[in-house]
């Protein structure tokens, strides 16, 4: 848990574990002991409880309990915790470092408000009746716990853990979460844009559909008024670094600001723009609809045909592009690779229709074309009109042929520098080949 804290979600600091530093009014400590407390990107604290077996009946009581009592911490008290944290584990830092740490997980500004609404996440081998309803309940009520079901199981000598969430699914989620009480709603509000904004960044990043080094341009949008967008723009006019960003596969901040040179998330980067325009802090933003994809700069290694499908298109709509498009937005290059392996000589296909088939985007496709060492025939791959891509590179630098040359030579013919249609594989083809 320690050491795999994206268990308990996606982007969780673990702050302290077995914490039990409790003290009642009259300075005289507590026994509870909170198992594992943590930080999502979204500013909201996470307490977990850890059973070894089937979970007592009460552990949700146990739960509800660590969380009325951390939200009441603040910063400060969390930076503590962490630095003790921390120093069990060998890694000396100052207050100062803890807390800046704690600071810098937070996609935004750290709110206190979303502090007192911890998340709770109870995990163990099984749960009694009385948990799970109970659980429901609480939930329809507006409380937040998750129940996951661990099970362990030995593999060639090796202990292996699996964590399924059991409660609530998606579809549960939907239908059973209640809208939040009325002194809830700008909490709730908050939290939702946060959750949303670092969910893109993370299928960005995940997919590796924006190389390091793209440019983006500031179009201010959600959060603002007219007026608002107005006034940013003037002052955007009086620096013109104010307006562009560079993007970096850094799921925890991907931007870095052109003005200062300081890394940001898109929404703290969003927020950080508003509160110096207009001197006041913005009531929701989600900074990943600021941003767009500059059509004018092309990345290296990149076909430009394929870059300007993506230009001009704000890093929200990329990302739900892609979730919509792909089966999955993990680096894994596994079924690119046996896909390219199983293309036979004197045929070739398109970056588009690969990309289709292993769930990924022409543009993270082409990009490791260029840069992997261990990609079979990457000159089979080719652009929509059957062309080389202008981005395409060896990964040997050194060689002087090109994928043209080769495919001419594998009996591939080229009329004014596009491949025969008729030996290209169609996506039915590949998908065949695949499977």
């Amino acid at each position: 848990m320690i050491t795999n804290p994206q268990v308990l979600g996606e982007s969780v600091l673990v702050i302290t574990a077995e914490f039990d530093r409790w003290a009642d009014t009259d300075g005289v400590p507590a026994r509870d002991r909170l198992d594992v407390l943590g930080l999502d990107a979204t500013g909201r604290l996470v307490v977990v409880e850890l059973k070894r077996g089937t979970a007592d009946r009460d552990v949700h009581l146990q739960a509800i309990t660590y969380a009325a009592l951390v939200s009441r911490f603040d910063l400060d008290t969390l930076a503590q915790a962490h630095r003790g944290f921390l120093a069990g584990r060998g890694q000396a830092l100052d207050l100062d470092a803890c807390r800046q740490r704690l600071l810098d997980h937070v996609d935004g500004e750290w709110s206190p408000e979303l502090l007192q609404r911890p998340r709770q996440v109870i995990i163990a081998a099984d749960f009694p009746k009385q948990v799970t309803h109970t659980v429901v309940w609480l939930s329809e009520m507006n409380l937040d716990i998750d129940l996951v079901q661990v099970g362990l199981w030995r593999v060639e000598g090796h202990l292996v853990a699996g964590f399924t969430k059991v409660y609530p699914t998606p579809e549960v989620e939907e239908f059973t979460l209640a809208p939040a009480r009325a002194e809830a709603k700008a909490a709730t509000q908050e939290l939702e844009e946060r959750s949303r904004a670092q969910n893109a960044v993370h299928a960005l990043v995940g997919a590796r559909l924006l190389p390091d080094g793209t440019r983006l341009r500031l179009t201010p949008r959600h959060g603002t008024t007219e007026s608002i967008r107005e006034a940013i723009n003037t002052w955007v006019v009086e620096e013109g670094n104010r307006a562009t960003a560079t993007w970096s596969n850094n799921a925890a901040k991907p931007l870095v600001w052109s003005a200062d040179g300081e890394s940001y998330t898109p929404t703290g980067l969003a927020a950080h723009i508003f509160r110096v325009v207009t001197g006041r802090k913005p009531d929701s933003i989600r900074g990943t609809t600021w941003w767009d994809v500059d059509p004018d700069h092309v990345p290296d290694k990149v076909d430009p045909d394929e870059w300007a499908a993506l230009a001009e298109t704000d890093l929200a709509a990329l990302a739900k592009q892609l979730r919509g498009a792909t089966r999955n937005t993990r680096k894994d290059w596994t079924s690119l690779h046996a896909l390219l392996g199983a293309i036979p000589s004197g045929r070739w296909t398109t970056y588009g229709d690969v990309a289709a088939v292993i769930g990924s985007h022409a543009v993270p496709v082409g990009t490791h074309l260029v840069t992997c060492e261990h990609c079979p025939a990457p000159w089979r791959v080719l652009t929509s009109e059957g062309r080389v891509s202008a981005g395409f590179r060896w990964s040997d630098a050194t060689r002087t042929d090109t994928p043209a040359d080769i495919l001419d030579s594998e009996g591939v013919c080229f009329s004014r520098d596009s491949a025969d249609p008729d030996a290209r594989l169609l996506l039915s083809d590949l998908r065949d080949l695949l499977a």
